[in-house]
């Protein structure tokens, strides 16, 4: 499950199972649906390149964080099947579970683990040893900001410093996809801002595939290879659209005019599906 630079993001054609050295994520006929209720997947194929950055924007209630709990192996679908790349039989827990970086809206850091051993229990729980999980930890909390905090426990954290860490969790502990399901949405704007611009950095630097789900249009469209807008639902089909603006981006992008047309683009998709409110909800 995950995504790569300029290749096409979307409704994949039907295909013998299996994922091409291009993929990084691929689901074919997904349907799901929750005992009793009408379908919230029904057919889906989707495809993603390897170390694209996709955001998926839909109005509430559409089954987002359904669809990235059936991507993480959290739950099972219906039918179909996902595959993802570098999440062979060697890359599994040992429940058979799929290795990939979930994180989801809140941090659920441990309070009684310090920021070491909570960025650290990914790796152990992979079955990395205690030692070797806190030697990569520490290697990697300069480069996430976080140097000098090993030693702090969550209360003593700030939001954004909290999401940090947990995304250093997921950033460890996943494959070569991770899923990041509004990560930013409890922080206040001016956070928001400067986690964003920390994670356009620390993405260009490690070129992990990351699906983003955001109801922020314009967090979607200055992070993003691809935004995708599930039309109705059940859903069948993600519609794809592409964010040509060139990398690397600050938010300072958000001000250029071919980000404001891209705008105008993703709310004329998104009314189709909100009665004209700009699907943010």
């Amino acid at each position: 499950m995950a995504g790569v630079n300029g290749q096409q993001v979307g409704v994949a054609p039907p295909r013998e199972a299996g994922i091409s050295g291009s993929a990084g994520l691929c689901v074919q006929g997904l349907t799901y649906r929750f005992d009793g209720e009408e379908p919230l997947f029904e057919g889906l194929n989707l495809e993603v390149p390897k170390g694209q950055f996709v955001s998926i924007v839909a109005a509430s209630g559409m089954g987002k964080t359904t669809l990235f709990r059936l991507l993480a192996g959290l739950l099972q679908p219906e039918s179909g099947t996902i595959t993802a790349a570098g999440t062979g039989p060697e890359q599994q827990a040992p429940s058979g579970r799929r290795i990939i970086g979930y994180m989801p809206q809140r941090d659920c850091l441990m309070p009684w683990r310090t920021v070491l051993d909570n960025a650290a229990i990914g790796l152990e729980l992979a079955g990395v040893s205690k030692r070797e999980a806190r030697r990569r930890v520490l290697e990697l909390l300069p480069e996430l900001g976080l140097a000098g905090t090993e030693a702090k426990y969550p209360h003593e954290l700030s939001g954004g410093m909290r999401q940090r860490v947990s995304f250093l969790r997921s950033l460890l502990a996943g494959g070569e996809l991770l899923l990041l399901d509004e990560p930013f949405s409890a922080l206040d704007a001016m956070t928001r801002v400067s986690m964003q611009q920390w994670l356009l950095q620390v993405w260009e630097k490690h070129r992990k595939t990351i699906l983003f789900i955001t109801h922020d249009i314009d967090e979607a469209l200055l992070l993003s290879d691809q935004v995708l807008v599930a039309a109705s639902r059940p859903i069948t089909k993600l519609e794809p659209l592409d964010v040509v603006l060139p990398r690397p981006r600050t938010y300072e992008t958000t001000l250029d005019e071919r980000f404001v047309h891209l705008k105008r683009q993703l709310l004329r998709q998104l009314g189709r599906i909100s009665s004209g409110e700009g699907g943010v909800s």
